[in-house]
């Protein structure tokens, strides 16, 4: 049996059918195959089918109801973000009054902080991993300067040790016993965007609340693509977008969550506006906000009801399918993928080996990064993104990848690699 005839068996053999169908595959921009072998999910996910009718019917309640639609259209806009919340909460593992749907990722970590990075006597530090993402770095520098504290003594940047690529976590609890007490905040990213590690979420959440920081995570890669379980790991917040493996289209609405500790307590400083108080009172225009006990109240403005609509669509099918279906998948895959990388001459896998350590990603060390993955592109159709100077991420997302597209990447791989 080929390596090809192997992969096509696996797929047919699959205990979880492929949902490729569901969604929009790009045509291969190049190469022998009609389809794209789509492997940059992480960066932006495929539409869904469902997208284009859900937004048709907003566009028509818009075009028939106008301003009613608010109160009379199919899904009544002033409510728009209620039908998500559940759905989301099933995604996070949270309660539903624990989680919203607002905003964009970096202004959901920016209100979040406004509550609860309160810097104080010694206890100022802002924990962040070294390669966190750059819109990270900026938002937790901008918040010291907010606070009149110098950036760099106060924020840490958690580094991996000597020679490797990875931050383990025995060094990461070791620094937050150590340093613990001017700690203010720890927030890392759930999923390495540029390594593909999976951090150890339970673990360091509870050393850094241990050591009486407050500790919020980005969730930007780690949200539809491993299970999480914020309420009950007593994550404090966390933010996330919904663009890549949650395929709610660019830019589209992020999510938010908020532990039930905290939406108890009225005395939480939070940054207010018109959408955040109590919807039952809202239209009485009153000048005293009212927010209500739920994530809800870190709202500020009515959503866009349009970028909701297909975030909606995708969340339907992750409710249908469910997350540890979709994680069993995409540990097949990706195992399936570095096995067949592992013997590719030119290239090192700097994600970690042991599949509970990472998530639907391979990022790979590779000489020409950027010019690599134009060709896997242009001589194979296979999409991929680089990270320069030297790293290709590889993102085999179990909603619409298949063994079969592993089995091209690797294939492609090997064949520029030689050349």
């Amino acid at each position: 049996m080929s390596l090809e005839e192997e992969a096509r068996r696996l797929d047919a053999a699959d205990p979880l059918p492929t949902l490729r169908g569901e969604f929009h595959v790009p045509p291969a921009p190049g190469g022998p195959h009609a389809e794209a072998a789509y492997f940059a999910g992480n960066s932006l996910g495929l539409q869904p089918r469902r997208a284009a009718d859900l937004l048709r019917e907003e566009l028509d309640d818009w075009a028939r109801l106008a301003v009613e639609a608010h109160t009379r259209g199919r899904r009544p806009w002033v409510a728009y973000h209620e039908p998500l919340r559940e759905p989301a909460a099933r995604l996070v593992g949270a309660l539903p009054h624990e989680v919203v749907a607002m905003n964009s990722l970096t202004v959901n970590l920016h209100l979040l902080m406004a509550s609860f990075y309160r810097p104080a006597g010694s206890r100022t530090r802002i924990v962040i991993e070294d390669a966190a993402f750059p819109s990270d770095s900026y938002a937790v520098a901008s918040q010291a300067v907010h606070h009149g504290l110098d950036p760099a003594g106060t924020v840490v940047r958690l580094r991996p040790r000597p020679g490797e690529d990875v931050l383990r976590t025995e060094d990461v609890l070791a620094y937050l016993e150590r340093e613990g007490g001017t700690v203010a905040l720890v927030l890392l990213g759930g999923v390495n965007y540029l390594t593909g590690q999976l951090m150890d979420i339970p673990a360091i959440t509870k050393a850094g609340r241990a050591a009486g920081a407050v500790v919020g995570w980005d969730l930007a890669h780690a949200a539809g693509n491993v299970p999480l379980r914020l309420h009950d790991w007593d994550v404090d917040f966390a933010a996330w977008c919904t663009y890549k493996y949650l395929n709610g289209g660019p830019g589209a609405v992020a999510g938010c969550f908020v532990h039930e500790r905290h939406v108890r307590d009225a005395s939480v400083p939070k940054l207010s506006g018109w959408w955040g108080t109590d919807p039952s009172v809202r239209f009485r225009m009153d000048p005293d906000i009212a927010p209500p006990a739920s994530a809800d109240a870190w709202q500020l403005s009515n959503p866009p009801i349009l970028a909701l609509a297909p975030v909606l669509a995708s969340l339907e099918i992750f409710d249908r399918v469910g997350m540890d279906a979709l994680r069993a998948k995409s540990e097949r895959l990706t195992g399936y993928l570095a096995s067949r990388l592992a013997p590719v001459a030119g290239v090192e896998i700097v994600t970690p080996s042991d599949p509970a350590a990472r998530g639907a990603q391979l990022s790979l060390r590779v000489p020409d990064a950027g010019g690599l993955t134009r060709r896997l592109a242009e001589a194979h159709g296979v999409i991929a993104d680089a990270r320069e100077p030297d790293i290709v991420r590889l993102a085999p997302v179990p909603l619409y990848c298949t063994f079969h597209d592993c089995h091209r990447a690797a294939e492609a791989l090997a064949d520029l690699l030689k050349r």
